[in-house]
């Protein structure tokens, strides 16, 4: 699909809420996607959050979008041109967008800017995520009960802490109930590429993984799972419903809706301010997908007495004991790992063999 202008963005908007509307609307909130709303994943799930941030607004507040800005060059045009465009705030949606906004949002100190899964923030640029390795620790231990090969295979997109994490969360809590499980990963290095996607999934499964998990957007490694047969998925950024009851046997959900209508409500009030956001299982902002009945009935009870562990902050996923890589020591039993680490990690626990691109 064409990357979408934000001209035809603007017209597309305008009819979703109808021209008075637009007249009444008191804030306008841009939005920059990685994808297009149809990838099944990560985008559509901002998408959908947009859509229900502006109905909840009724009118006070329009919304524009472009669609498909990749994390280069063209993502700082994409920004100033939105910010020109009368943008009172701008969600850039994807990590590789954070030193664009950081430029663009320099240019327009009048302009609200919010970093998606970024780590860098100035007075008008706030940082927001989700604490997806919380849906990594239940995915781990659902994929290691129901693994029969042993084999679990994990689609990557960029060698970034985010990623990092989730592999080390999804392998320590499938190790936990298999001890005989073997991690594989492949790195695609795209978030949204479904021929790579689905390449890097037939991959895994030929060498015997029965297991895909992804931290890729669209739906392809589902697909290709389906053709193998006898592999399952989990939804990722989407429930991927559809695809239930196989091969998706859940997902991980992320939902920004009240994070969007929070912030935007600010914008409205004069109370917005730069914040880092990351919140997880316990706020909703990181949903578990239905598991279905694929998933044996026991399996299925020890997976949601974890989330409901985690929502009440009585499990962490990192909890030691844990060493790293190299079998040096990182936590004792029972500490926690502290945010700070968490946030920067850059090295696989011990029991991954396979090695951290450069």
């Amino acid at each position: 699909m064409k990357r979408r202008t934000l001209l035809a963005a603007v017209a597309a908007a305008a009819t979703l809420t109808g021209a008075s509307a637009w007249a009444e609307a008191e804030v306008t909130a841009g939005f920059i996607y990685i994808g297009t709303p149809g990838d099944g994943g990560w985008t559509y799930e901002h998408d959908q959050s947009r859509r229900k941030m502006e109905a909840h607004f009724d009118g006070k507040v329009k919304t524009i979008f472009q669609e498909n800005v990749p994390e280069s060059a063209d993502a700082e045009r994409a920004i100033t041109q939105m910010a020109i465009a009368g943008a009172d705030i701008i969600f850039t949606t994807s990590f590789g967008y954070m030193d664009p906004t950081l430029a663009v949002a320099e240019k327009f100190p009048n302009v609200k800017f919010e970093h998606a899964t970024g780590y860098k923030r100035s007075d008008n640029v706030s940082t927001y995520s989700a604490r997806f390795y919380e849906g990594r620790a239940v995915q781990g231990h659902i994929a290691g009960h129901m693994t029969k090969t042993n084999k679990i295979g994990y689609i990557a997109s960029f060698p970034i802490p985010e990623v990092i994490r989730g592999i080390n969360s999804a392998y320590i809590h499938a190790k936990k109930v298999n001890p005989d499980v073997e991690f594989s990963v492949v790195w695609a290095y795209t978030w949204f590429d479904p021929a790579k996607e689905a390449d890097a999934a037939r991959a895994l499964i030929e060498n015997g993984a029965d297991v895909i998990l992804q931290h890729t957007d669209s739906t392809a490694p589902q697909a290709a799972a389906k053709e193998a047969g006898n592999v399952i998925t989990f939804g990722q950024a989407s429930d991927m419903a559809d695809y239930a009851p196989h091969p998706r046997v859940s997902s991980i959900i992320d939902n920004w809706a009240p994070y969007y209508i929070a912030r935007v409500q600010a914008v409205l009030d004069g109370s917005w301010e730069s914040v880092d956001t990351w919140d997880g299982i316990d706020t909703g902002m990181v949903e578990i997908g239905e598991i279905t009945d694929a998933v044996p009935a026991e399996v299925k009870e020890s997976a949601l007495a974890m989330v409901e562990a985690i929502r009440t902050g009585e499990y962490s996923p990192f909890t030691g004991p844990l060493n790293k890589q190299d079998g040096s020591a990182w936590l004792a039993e029972g500490e926690v790992a502290d945010l700070g680490t968490l946030a920067g990690m850059s090295f696989y626990v011990e029991g991954i063999t396979d090695e951290i691109p450069n």
